[in-house]
């Protein structure tokens, strides 16, 4: 048996809002339950009586309560949940009115701004009137092209209190990125700031903004939020009006919360678009909700007292996951900008200075500390975190090992995964179980998550495909504009009859946790062997000459050869004795297979606006076919570097 990095205290087990939930679910169903994993298998085995107890444990506020916790059909996609009730969203997310600190901003040009759950509930309320008086009602589109700040949480609230539907990008989306995702959805209202900072520099938005309109005339009314300038120059942006002449004057505007059934649309969020136009993902307050308060309650043990953080933008759906701590009274930290401006240690300043207990990030961004050597507990008081949590790709083994060994021993450091399309996660942390190196903690609780091998059997001990074998309830209600759920078919359960296969390659551990291994449609095969790219990731990182890499396959005499490119660190060139100790350490800590044929240095790689590797995009590149949505792509230029390659020729 492994033995773990670290293992929760006595008196945070004891503490654990899990544990306060085991014993609740264990006195109201009358069970002996005395691991997680009986606690996992009770959930899975009773979907009604786990999701009907963690809606009356989290205390969801609704007008009209449910006839059945959920109906099945024929397909899952068909399973409706909590039928006749009727709820808020905005709600049950505004439900403390103090004058405890709601929302922290920090922008990384030094701005802080700060509101209370009180201020907050008076802003949204004259928000969500002014959006009222205009004309939104329930089911119109209200789209946001805005950095990560306390006027974008809002209009998300104002929102989703009329009933209206949010979707959002980060204004680092370039204008067709933008118009991928909003062309086509309609949207009536757009919310934009005048700009954004990053790296110490401050980028125009309304440029974009002004292009994007163009293109959009459903827009009646664009919102402009002063960040960059004191008073920004509007007059290339059609209806234009800022955000203060936009809302209704005084502070005695009454909010009133929608009553709407649980499946009412909530957020469209967007696939990440690389083999084709973003698709628009449906999902349904209720569900959302639910999935958000399973993920924070349980599984991060997020309470009043906590300051939560993300690494995140608007565009990516950990923004949505962030936002709905406001329902658990806590306070959320929001930043926007670069994560290293001025200095490395920057979000650890900030974690310093707000007291922040909860620290969530990406696998990239703990990389990048651990190649820089920091020893953030040196430099930084971190006495207050009890919680990092990292997602958007696998972590390493060096990774887990940086974390305790250069920013704090004592702390549950959560990889987490799951995805845009369910607007939250299958395998999650738990902080009243121990942490072993290189693994997810454990599935999350009312996900029947295994791994299957290409035949449709389960396995355990071995890679294969994530999926997840029974409904949930932030599954999308439907794609915007799919005729017959064909897309929402395609996308998930055209593999395995009935089953959600979520395109992960995890392999689930004698601990009970699971290692993910990158994605499976990414998955290389040479000589038929299945391997994940995540699994070279792991090594490369701790490669020190090399500061970032991407592998592919390339088809090549009727199989798949492994070609691995990289980005060099400063002043180191890629000569034979680097090649030759990049395949010898792979090799010897992965296999034979593992090593590639090629390794090609390149100047730089491509990513998602969202910060995952795209290596669909450079395949289809060596293979000279077409990357069909550039727009995803932060750096799409890149993707020039590998074109027509003579390395690749021979």
């Amino acid at each position: 048996m492994k033995t773990p990095l670290w293992e929760p205290p006595e008196e945070r087990v004891k503490n654990a809002s899990i544990t306060r939930f085991t014993d609740y679910v264990k006195g109201r169903c009358n069970l002996k339950i005395g691991s997680y994993n009986e606690l996992h298998q009770w959930s899975i085995d009773n979907p009604a009586e786990f999701w009907a107890a963690l809606w009356d444990f989290c205390i969801i506020k609704a007008s009209k309560s449910y006839g059945r916790v959920l109906t099945t059909g024929a397909h899952m996609m068909d399973t409706k949940w909590f039928p006749g009730a009727h709820l808020n969203f905005a709600e049950n997310l505004l439900r403390y009115r103090d004058d405890k600190t709601a929302i922290v901003f920090r922008g990384e040009n030094e701005i802080r701004k700060s509101i209370t759950y009180a201020e907050l509930y008076r802003l949204v309320a004259r928000l969500a009137s002014a959006l009222r008086d205009m004309g939104v009602k329930p089911g119109d589109r209200v789209a946001a092209f805005m950095p990560n700040m306390i006027e974008a949480v809002a209009a998300m609230l104002a929102t989703t209190s009329i009933g209206a539907v949010w979707t959002s990008c980060s204004p680092d989306f370039g204008v067709r990125g933008a118009l991928d995702r909003f062309e086509q959805i309609n949207p009536k209202v757009l919310f934009t700031a005048d700009g954004y900072f990053y790296t110490g520099n401050a980028f125009d938005s309304l440029e974009k903004a002004s292009a994007i309109l163009e293109e959009l005339p459903s827009v009646e009314k664009t919102v402009v939020v002063p960040y960059t300038n004191e008073k920004p120059v509007m007059g290339a942006v059609p209806n234009s009006v800022l955000f203060d002449d936009f809302l209704t004057k005084g502070s005695s505007a009454e909010l009133t919360f929608e009553q709407l059934p649980s499946d009412h649309p909530l957020y469209i969020m967007y696939s990440s678009g690389t083999t084709g136009l973003p698709k628009c993902l449906v999902q349904g307050a209720a569900g959302v909700l639910l999935g958000h308060l399973r993920d924070l309650t349980l599984h991060t043990d997020v309470k009043r007292d906590d300051v939560v953080f993300y690494f995140t933008s608007c565009g990516w759906m950990m923004w949505n996951w962030l936002v709905s701590s406001l329902a658990l009274g806590t306070t959320v930290l929001l930043y926007d900008g670069s994560p290293f401006h001025p200095g490395r240690g920057s979000l650890f300043k900030i974690a310093e200075e707000e007291g922040i207990t909860i620290f969530g990030t990406s696998a990239k961004y703990i990389t990048e500390l651990e190649k820089s050597g920091l020893k953030l507990s040196d430099r930084y008081d971190v006495s207050k975190l009890k919680s990092i949590l990292s997602t958007g790709s696998p972590l390493s083994i060096s990774n887990f090992e940086y974390v305790y060994g250069n920013i704090k021993k004592d702390l549950c450091l959560s990889s987490i995964s799951g995805g845009t399309d369910i607007n939250g996660c299958f395998l999650l942390g738990n902080p009243a179980l121990p942490v072993y190196t290189g693994e997810l903690q454990c599935k999350g609780l009312g996900m029947d998550v295994r791994a299957f091998d290409g035949e449709g059997n389960s396995i355990v001990g071995a890679k294969g495909e994530l999926v997840c074998l029974n409904p949930y309830p932030s599954m999308p209600l439907y794609f915007w504009n799919d005729k017959d759920n064909q897309k929402y078919f395609d996308a998930y359960f055209n593999v395995y009859p009935n089953v959600w296969r979520h395109g992960d390659y995890v392999e689930f551990t004698e601990t009970g946790g699971a290692v993910i291994y990158g994605r499976s449609d990414a998955t290389l095969k040479p000589r038929g062997v299945r391997i994940g790219t995540a699994e070279i990731y792991r090594v490369v990182d701790g490669v020190s000459e090399i500061k970032d890499a991407i592998v592919v396959g390339q088809n090549w005499g009727n199989d798949v050869r492994i070609i691995l490119f990289v980005k060099l660190a400063d002043n180191v060139e890629l000569s034979r004795a680097l090649v030759r100790k990049i395949r010898s350490v792979i090799r010897e800590n992965l296999s034979p297979r593992h090593v590639p044929a090629k390794v090609i240095a390149v100047p730089d790689i491509p990513y998602t606006i969202n910060g995952k590797k795209v290596e669909l995009a450079v395949k289809n590149v060596i293979h000279d076919e077409p990357v069909t949505n550039l727009s995803a792509i932060a750096n799409p230029e890149s993707l020039d570097y590998y074109k027509n390659l003579e390395e690749l020729k021979s």
